[in-house]
């Protein structure tokens, strides 16, 4: 599975991240094939992915923001065996093994806020196989380019940068700097 998701990711570089029915909706109207869901509950998130997987694209449940989820293996074996979704989104490192022992895919978020954060990402390649997250997500996505890529060059997967990108020229400066893909909920980027 996580094969598939980044060949998809990198053949469709922009990804929709919706944090409420109204973007789903608008979502759903684009050409936008991979979707980032970052909201939602125990109670409606089978819902909200079978709209998305009803429309043929993939859905990527960003675990963390879920409310009644808690970050433990258990919340992944909900996502597995309760809904049709092709992955999770987490900042939580210690889920990704299990996430790929089901057949997710996953994506590893992490926030750039100082060196100690590049740190963790270049720590990523002494990690054993099994645990390797298929991407990685750099937020905030508008990052210095030197710094992304610094990422790019460091990270032993592709690198997908997420966060206060608005218009063309983020997308492109990304994508020119090493990341493989972008997600955003700016909406009009969805329709470029």
């Amino acid at each position: 599975m996580g094969r598939e998701f980044v060949e998809k990711v990198e053949a469709s570089p922009i990804i929709a991240a919706v944090k409420n029915d109204e973007e789903l909706e608008n979502c759903l109207k684009s050409e936008i094939d991979v979707v980032f869901i970052l909201y939602g509950d125990v109670v409606t998130i089978p819902g909200i992915i079978d709209r998305i997987k009803d429309s043929g694209r993939t859905a990527m449940v960003h675990l963390d923001l879920v409310s009644g989820l808690m970050q433990k293996e258990i919340s992944l074996d909900f996502i597995r065996y309760r809904t049709r979704a092709d992955g999770i989104i987490t900042t939580r490192a210690n889920l990704i093994h299990h996430a790929k022992e089901l057949g997710l895919s996953t994506v590893l978020r992490f926030f750039i806020l100082d060196s100690m954060a590049l740190s963790n990402i270049e720590k990523l390649t002494r990690v054993n196989h099994a645990a390797m997250p298929d991407v990685i997500e750099i937020l905030p996505g508008i990052i210095v380019p030197k710094i992304m890529r610094k990422i790019s060059a460091m990270s032993c997967v592709p690198v997908i940068a997420g966060g206060l990108i608005k218009d063309r020229e983020d997308v492109m400066n990304m994508l020119k700097n090493g990341a493989v893909a972008i997600s955003t909920s700016a909406r009009d980027v969805w329709f470029m």
